[in-house]
């Protein structure tokens, strides 16, 4: 499958930022995708994930947020990775021709789009997924970064691994339980928060990110009805 460059301006105030598209024949539904704070649209992560979601019918555009743009390792704002979401999902908008969107990301990718859209509804999308939501910084276990998930509103769906040290969950099933509608949460034993798992699992990661795609695809199925 092909995977096609574009560029978009991603914010009032910013320069424009490049995105790949990869939309497979007879897709259902185009994921906004975003990539986490240590990781970019490149990352085999994220290239492997867009990949196996193609093969489900899942078209995908992986965004840069500014910062990863200009090759900077500190990511921007909250501001400008907000406007960045909101940029990136008019773009999808455009290129979708129809299609129904869906939104998130890996990491802070799906984070940011989630706080964007606790703030304003983002136009057109009907659902988030979260590859791994971070919940809190390393060793410092709370759950004061989803309160705003009350806020969203919409269909979400957590991938989340057991391992995660940015997402205890003892912390984020309680605090899902009062988001409605009720978010759907799948666990995946022994993955850290890259869904990385030890040999001991009898899983591979290759293994692991075909799981997480096939919840994905099933999610969104029920998310289009």
């Amino acid at each position: 499958m092909k995977v096609e460059e574009r560029r978009f301006r991603a914010a009032p105030s910013g320069g424009e930022v490049s995105a790949l598209l990869l939309r497979p024949p007879g897709a259902s539904v185009l994921y906004v995708f975003g990539h986490g704070a240590g990781v970019s649209i490149d990352h085999p992560f994220m290239e492997g994930a867009a990949r196996a979601l193609a093969e489900r019918g899942v078209a995908t555009l992986r965004y840069r947020f500014p910062y990863s743009e200009a090759g900077r390792k500190a990511p921007d704002s909250a501001r400008v990775l907000q406007q960045t979401v909101r940029s990136a999902v008019a773009e999808a908008a455009r290129l979708a021709e129809g299609l129904p969107l869906l939104a998130g990301g890996k990491s802070m990718g799906g984070r940011m789009t989630s706080l964007a859209a606790a703030e304003e509804p983002l136009a057109g999308v009907r659902g988030i997924a979260f590859f791994g939501f971070p919940l809190h910084t390393v060793g410092r276990p709370s759950a004061e970064r989803g309160e705003h998930l009350r806020r969203v509103g919409l269909p979400m769906l957590f991938l989340q691994g057991t391992r995660d040290d940015l997402a205890d969950l003892s912390l984020l099933r309680p605090l899902l339980e009062r988001v409605m509608p009720p978010p759907t949460v799948h666990v995946v034993d022994d993955a850290d928060h890259g869904f990385r798992v030890p040999k001991r699992s009898g899983r591979t990661d290759a293994q692991v990110l075909e799981d997480l795609c096939d919840c994905f695809a099933s999610w969104a199925r029920g998310v289009m009805g």
